[in-house]
């Protein structure tokens, strides 16, 4: 076999250039193999995640889900950790770290203060969320290097000196480049975004978290993790015609919803897996982080096997055949809850608008809008992101825009492409796909988020006026793509989008509806067929990839103390042993709040590396149940309604603690900790909610403030925007143990009710020191 693979590599190191490849793992022994070209003596070690697994599964005399496998393969103490789904707090150790751009700020920015000489793990750092779309790609890349200089240039220098791989701007999206190169069947990888489970396509645990959590990985702590539980997708039928792999995810929200998925992996298995590409499983992955769930994974299989060949990786899916028994889910095994999904009888879907679980066919989509009074005409359609912006999505979509330019058509609305990586790009410019798409009408963006999240100058509305977009995107929160609330964002596959785009109307099905030709000639367009991976090798494009030095210890980090864009962060203040008496209530928020409504992005995103500055943007979307607005609450000392943001400011100013209440699923959305530490950094103590999102409940514990729910969801209502509110109990903080909450009314009059928690006793400790990276460093001053 060991002919066979150095042959192998060295093809396809020739076909794609070989500065990308380092030769020496190939000719290790055969048990070491590189967990990526960029670290050739890191290796994957599934000898441990063998001897972790049959540990636990002797300990807990049960055959064991994939997921299981491999987190429970990464426990830290697998003979001694207590494990119990939904319950137990896990230690785990991580194979790596990844953070983007705009979370990477303020990560490296703790990671300084944990004084701390270099990572412990492999991690790097990728250059994905500042670039705004607004020209086209090289335009925008040019004009974002000049904004952002200041910011690339610290996360460059912090890389190299804490011995971090830095990923140039213009290299892609964060998900697409650990797909093409890290993630791999088994791995577990943490990452500053809610949709690293993207990597679940390559059978990786791969979990978004906050930066405060890649600092434990980076810093070599133990990781902890609540025992997710395993919701099961089986999968039969195969997808065929118009259906795609977004579709199952579309589906999937709509049954689970935003919040169904929430403390669970969710692990797709059954014979319908093995008709659905690597690059397919990835997106299905990507888009489970709008269903709460903790990630998202597949079994190793062919298709995977194909792609790891195709991305240069034979060594690696080599391994993965031996180890496979590891890499698949026991038979037998029992999860949580089962889901049975015919991909034969699966429809295409659209969702929303607003929501990414409000699921629609896409032939019922138009009369749907039609009665909710939703605009039918489509302003722009935008295909690419880190959910679709694979060869064969490309491909797919090129299928159809060939079609239409053979009648004659163009697009009737506006039409955007984002690559998801510069190999994407370089290789779809090579066979022809991106200048199928120009011509039907189509703008090649940057290789980066751009719309996605907000990063979109766009020019052909104005703020308030009521429209529709539809994207291949997996968020369509209120604003969240161009900041204007009355945009209707519909979700949907790339091919989908393509044909919506070319009728330039929701009331058009591509499987039975017929368009016009240039020659007045009506026909119908064809379901695409496209390659899941591209004939020639990838083209890999131009080198963006900065390599960390093998000693970065003379490297010197510059953040300016005058900087608008980044700031050396100060340690939180400790709790003082009190109970929180008479905190006021700066907002109770209305319905559906975000991570986008705490801590918006767009134009804010230039802020991420300066808690001050961006504080300015907390909770400025929610909507205040007092007087139904979003960014108007009263001041309680004044009785001035302001801004929230200056609101808080004011009761810092005057020593006042404070605390917001909040609806179902809080925290729902992206991983940014900027909305955990913005209101602990303007005098937020306490956070009470009928329910959290997972990352963002663990991101509040992370910096120091009290996530709480109402034992009885309805005391919600008890609580009033005027109320003093008093936490009492927390000189005996322990775990399971409910705390008390006195809310004093202005007339004077008392209730008491009960709220729950789900902090373990680290947790507390977090708590106790002001912040877990406080809690960090007197661990070490104690340990010398």
């Amino acid at each position: 076999k060991v002919p066979v693979l150095i042959v192998s590599f060295f093809q396809h190191a020739l076909n794609s250039g070989i500065r990308r490849y380092h030769v020496a793992p190939v000719l290790c022994q055969r048990a070491k193999v590189a967990m990526s070209h960029f670290e050739p003596n890191e290796h994957i070690n599934y000898e441990k995640l063998e001897k972790n697994i049959n540990i636990v599964r002797k300990r807990l005399d049960r055959p064991l889900t994939l997921s299981e496998k491999i987190v429970y393969g990464h426990l830290d103490d697998p003979e001694k950790q207590e494990i119990e789904r939904g319950k137990t707090y896990l230690r785990l150790r991580p194979d790596r770290v990844a953070m983007q751009d705009a979370t990477a700020q303020m990560a490296m920015l703790q990671f300084i203060s944990s004084g701390l000489p270099k990572v412990a793990v492999p991690s790097t750092i990728h250059c994905d969320h500042l670039i705004e779309a607004q020209l086209g790609g090289e335009k925008d890349l040019r004009r974002a290097k000049d904004i952002n200089q200041e910011v690339y240039n610290f996360l460059a220098t912090a890389g190299a000196k804490y011995g971090v791989g830095f990923w140039k701007p213009g290299s892609g999206i964060i998900h697409q480049i650990i797909l093409e190169n890290y993630s791999y069947p088994g791995v577990m990888l943490i990452g500053t975004d809610s949709h690293t489970p993207n990597g679940g396509g390559l059978g990786g645990i791969c979990i978004g978290v906050g930066g405060a959590d890649a600092v434990d990985v980076m810093a070599g702590i133990p990781w902890e993790l609540k025992c997710p539980k395993v919701i099961g997708v089986k999968l039969t039928g195969k997808l065929s015609g118009w259906s795609s792999p977004k579709d199952v995810i579309l589906k999937v929200a709509g049954i689970l919803t935003v919040k169904g998925g929430t403390g669970a992996i969710i692990e797709y298995h059954g014979p319908g897996v093995d008709s659905i590409s690597c690059t397919g499983m990835a997106t299905i992955c990507n888009m489970g982080a709008e269903i709460g769930a903790t990630t998202s994974i597949f079994p190793y299989n062919a298709r995977m096997k194909k792609y790891l060949g195709k991305t240069g990786r034979a060594d690696i899916a080599a391994l993965a055949d031996e180890f496979q028994q590891h890499l698949v889910p026991d038979s037998g095994c029992q999860y949580d809850q089962v889901i049975e999904i015919n991909l034969s009888e699966l429809k295409p879907h659209i969702n929303g608008p607003f929501t990414p679980d409000l699921a629609h066919p896409v032939s019922d989509i138009g009369a749907v809008a039609e009665k909710e009074g939703w605009p039918l005409d489509i302003r722009v359609g935008l295909i690419g992101s880190c959910t679709n912006s694979s060869y064969e999505d490309m491909g797919r979509s090129a299928a159809v825009a060939k079609q239409a330019l053979a009648h004659g058509l163009k697009c009737k609305s506006k039409f955007t492409i984002t690559p998801g990586s510069e190999q994407i790009r370089a290789t779809i410019e090579r066979d022809g796909y991106a200048q199928i798409l120009r011509d039907v009408g189509g703008l090649v963006l940057a290789n980066a988020c751009g719309p996605c999240i907000g990063q979109w100058d766009r020019k052909d509305i104005k703020k308030g006026e009521k429209n529709t977009i539809v994207t291949s995107y997996n968020r369509n929160f209120t604003g969240r793509n161009d900041a204007n609330p009355e945009t209707h964002a519909f979700v949907t596959s790339p091919e989908i989008v393509t044909a919506l785009s070319i009728a330039g109307t929701l009331k058009f099905n591509p499987e039975t509806d017929y368009l016009t030709g240039a020659d007045g000639k009506k026909f119908k367009l064809e379901a695409p067929d496209a390659d899941e991976l591209p004939k020639l090798e990838f083209d890999p494009g131009q080198d963006t990839y900065q390599y960390p030095p093998r000693d970065g210890s003379g490297q010197h980090v510059d953040v300016s103390p005058t900087s608008q864009r980044l700031q050396l962060l100060e340690p939180f203040d400790k709790w003082d042993g009190k109970d929180l008496e008479d905190m006021l209530i700066l907002i109770k928020v209305k319905g559906k709040c975000t991570t986008d409504h705490i801590s918006a992005a767009g134009p804010w995103l230039k802020f991420r590396g300066h808690l001050d500055n961006i504080s300015n943007n907390l909770l400025i979307g929610a909507i205040n149940i007092e007087n139904g607005k979003a960014n108007s609450v009263r001041n309680a000392l004044t009785q001035e309604f302001g801004p929230v943001p200056d609101t808080a400011r004011y009761y810092k100013k005057m020593g006042v603690k404070w605390a917001v209440i909040g609806d179902e699923n809080y925290g729902e959305g992206s991983s940014r900790e900027h909305a955990a530490l913005e209101p602990r950094h303007l005098g937020g103590r306490v956070i009470i909610t009928k329910s959290f999102a997972r990352i963002h409940e663990t991101n509040l514990k992370k910096q120091g403030l009290l996530p709480l729910t109402f034992a009885d969801p309805a005391d919600y209502n008890k609580i009033h925007p005027v109320d003093k509110l008093s936490i009492v109990g927390l000189a005996d903080f322990a775990p399971g143990k409910p705390l008390k909450c006195i809310i004093k009314h202005p007339n004077g009059s008392q209730e008491t009710i009960m709220l729950n928690h789900t902090f373990n006793e680290s947790q507390i400790e977090w708590f106790q020191a002001g912040s877990a990276l406080n809690r960090m460093k007197e661990l070490q001053q104690k340990s010398g």
